[in-house]
């Protein structure tokens, strides 16, 4: 029997999700007295910047969007239950003062943050990965603010070339790849030029225990690599072709090399059969500097061969080896057609098919014209010798280190290394579940302070997966019943962000607390991993 719905009273329920995680989370890095400490306010202030900064933190991990409708959010959330923030004082004006006022000091906070989560959380920093990204821009920002990164035009990840950029560097520990470090960087900064800046600072966080360092093949110049060396840190970074020539990878042997015992994450699911096998091998090598005073550096050099790799280049290679001869067999199906008329016009196609599919190093081709007929002629092959030359290279890179032999064996340094794939993991949630694909800010001096306030939801984002596995390893288990589908699985900080979004508040009246309608079991189970009580509110 159909009944007609009636209207009634407005919902109070408000969403409360993950708050108070957040919440208990900011406190034990203490960003509001950081931010407070560094940005003091006038006492007659209705908001300290310490609690507007929690609140966009909290913004970014419960409802990521650009920074317009805080307010809204914030009525809509329990956020003055939380964090004891009144919503309707987030509004634009206040949060733009918020960011003004932190801005001269983020290289500060961003340090002392990150030192509190050392503390806090007894994260191990003895081995941190460093990588940058760049965040793509929606505007001219032809009158960027001195001090502060500087929009400009670069090499976007996301490959919006049209679009002005900044760039952000993070670091994370070896221990469950947390976000201790970051900075901005102007839009056209090369990532060569920042990386003992990087170093200098992540110092600091390690402490008087030696760090390794750990990143890409931008971590390698003469200059980077003498500072590491005279600073007594160590590093692992994969060599670029101008430091170790694809002939000298193409000299490897396989049967010269040494098994490693290591299984990547992708395989771990695989039969033995199917999984990709390593092989490592040892050798010196020397690196001048650009001056004849410059002290010749002596460098552990660690070749090492992927099978999965070697599989990946060889079907690749075969790929556009087989798109290349369709073009070429349509063209020459069109030779002294409307479209190839002349000899110059299959030059220039030649041309385009070479550098679209990649394979003018090894395409040979002689193009002429038939003297009976007048139509162009051409005659093409891909030359052999160059095919196997480049083959020769397929699953081979080599790492350059300074960690000694006796101490890290070569299967070691591997180890350490394929760990650098946890920076790429957090910058997929940096523009992932934290939405930070571009920015719609007025002033590059907000800027930098907004990729701050994002690092901070990122770290904290992090930190409560880890502590979820840390607690779940401690009860002998290693993922959370109905996490995902309703299945097990391996706790991710978005999968329990996502998990814990369906509580709700009812608020309180009069001498009538707040009311928080029973959590489910998951949820419960997740609160009690994270050691919160949601009824404990600000």
């Amino acid at each position: 029997m159909r009944q007609r719905a009636q209207w009634g009273q407005a919902s109070v329920e408000k969403m409360l999700g993950a708050l108070p995680v957040i919440a208990g989370f900011c406190s034990r890095l203490r960003i509001r007295e950081l931010v407070d400490a560094a940005c003091p306010v006038r006492d007659v202030a209705e908001l300290t910047h310490g609690q507007v900064i929690e609140a966009l933190v909290a913004n970014r991990l419960t409802s990521p969007a650009p920074l317009v409708h805080v307010q809204d959010w914030a009525r809509n959330w329990a956020v003055g239950e939380a964090f004891g923030v009144e919503p309707g004082l987030l509004n634009d004006d206040r949060i733009g003062r918020a960011l003004d006022a932190i801005a001269p000091h983020l290289d500060h906070l961003a340090g002392s943050v990150g030192l509190a989560a050392i503390e806090a959380f007894g994260v191990e920093v003895t081995r941190l990965h460093w990588d940058m990204t760049s965040i793509s821009l929606h505007g001219d920002y032809d009158d960027a603010e001195p001090g502060y990164a500087r929009p400009r035009f670069g090499h976007p990840k996301d490959r919006r070339p049209d679009l002005k950029q900044v760039q952000a560097g993070i670091a994370v520990s070896g221990d469950g790849a947390i976000p201790v470090f970051h900075r901005a960087y102007d839009g056209a900064a090369g990532e060569v030029g920042q990386v003992i800046g990087a170093m200098q600072g992540l110092q600091k966080l390690a402490g008087p225990q030696r760090m390794l360092m750990i990143g890409d093949s931008k971590l390698v110049s003469y200059a980077n690599l003498a500072a590491m060396i005279a600073g007594g840190v160590a590093f692992i970074a994969p060599a670029s072709k101008h430091y170790v020539s694809a002939e000298t990878l193409a000299g490897q042997k396989i049967s010269a090399a040494t098994r490693v015992d290591y299984v990547a994450a992708r395989d771990e699911g695989k039969p033995v059969e199917r999984r990709g096998v390593w092989h490592v091998r040892d050798d010196v090598m020397t690196l001048a500097g650009p001056r004849k005073k410059d002290p010749v550096l002596t460098l552990r050099r660690v070749f090492v061969h992927s099978s999965a790799r070697a599989q990946a280049a060889e079907a690749a290679r075969a790929k556009k080896l087989a798109r290349a001869s369709e073009d070429l067999a349509r063209l020459e199906r069109g030779l002294g057609g409307r479209h190839y008329p002349d000899e110059q016009a299959v030059t220039d196609r030649i041309t385009a098919i070479g550098r679209a599919r990649r394979v003018a190093a090894y395409l040979t081709a002689v193009t002429g014209t038939d003297p009976d007929t007048g139509k162009p002629t051409l005659a093409w092959h891909f030359d052999q010798q160059v095919l196997e030359a480049e083959a020769a290279t397929d699953g081979w890179y080599a790492l350059l280190t300074d960690l000694d032999a006796d101490q890290v064996d070569a299967g070691q340094v591997l180890r350490h290394y394929k760990g650098q794939e946890a920076v790429e993991r957090r910058y997929q949630a940096f523009k992932g579940p934290l939405a930070v694909t571009s920015l719609y800010l007025k002033s590059n001096r907000r800027i930098a302070a907004l990729i701050t306030v994002i690092c901070l939801a990122l770290l904290i984002f992090c930190l409560i997966e880890r502590q979820v596995r840390h607690a779940l390893a401690a009860r002998g288990q290693a993922k959370v019943n109905g996490l995902y589908a309703g299945r097990p699985a391996v706790p991710t900080g978005k999968l329990v962000l996502d998990a814990l979004a369906g509580i709700r508040l009812i608020p309180g009246t009069g001498q009538s607390p707040p009311t928080i309608p029973q959590p489910t079991a998951l949820q419960l189970d997740l609160l009690d991993l994270l050691d919160i009580d949601p009824r404990d509110l600000r």
